[in-house]
């Protein structure tokens, strides 16, 4: 996967509270490089650009390579911290990835052929259960979304994690269970329909 974005930083000899706030008054934001059985790297990164960077989205689970002194990390997100009221961003916390670093990671949910799905042009509404999954898989190939496709859903299907189709060495971390992802929720009218028939069926 090539990197979603580069970041420039220098490392940082002094820690802790009073270096930090030295450091956002410059402009800079205290950081750490960690993993990959190397030592933890403290550094300084533009508070600018990494804002900009976290609020295009995908902050955690896109790749990125930050350019410290001259050398270049390739690294992943794995922590943030906000200001509690003000919300800018305190210090971030990335994981370096090397060539088997295998990560856990949210990968959001679409949905395909919504506009055609037989099941919500009969009166059926999309429940989704789930926005996100939580996956297991190689730092070097994290899936930009799961897809489902709607096309032949009918009312009252429910829609699991076997109806995707996972990308090689990508598994979610619940595995003893075929959990919903979400459901084409029969029409109120059908609903209503069915329960009298099978009241009906009971009583004869």
């Amino acid at each position: 996967m090539a990197a979603s974005y580069e970041l420039k930083a220098s490392a940082r000899d002094r820690v802790g509270k009073g270096a930090a706030r030295a450091l956002r008054r410059e402009g800079l934001l205290p950081a750490v490089i960690y993993g990959d059985k190397q030592p933890a790297l403290p550094i300084a990164v533009p508070i600018k650009e990494t804002t900009l960077t976290l609020h295009k989205g995908g902050f955690m689970t896109h790749i990125g390579v930050i350019e410290v002194d001259g050398k270049k990390h390739q690294v992943i997100a794995k922590d943030y911290q906000l200001h509690p009221v003000r919300d800018d961003i305190l210090h971030v916390d990335f994981l370096r990835i090397g060539k088997d670093t295998t990560l856990t990671v949210e990968v959001p949910v679409h949905f395909l052929n919504e506009e055609i799905c037989p099941g919500i042009k009969k009166g059926g509404v999309l429940n989704i259960v789930r926005h996100t999954v939580e996956l297991i898989v190689p730092a070097n190939a994290i899936p930009e979304a799961l897809e489902i496709d709607l096309a032949k859903s009918q009312p009252g299907d429910a829609l699991k994690i076997s109806n995707v189709t996972l990308p090689a060495n990508v598994h979610p971390t619940i595995t003893d269970r075929d959990f919903t992802i979400a459901t084409i929720a029969a029409p109120a009218g059908v609903q209503e329909k069915d329960d009298t028939e099978e009241e009906g069926e009971e009583e004869d």
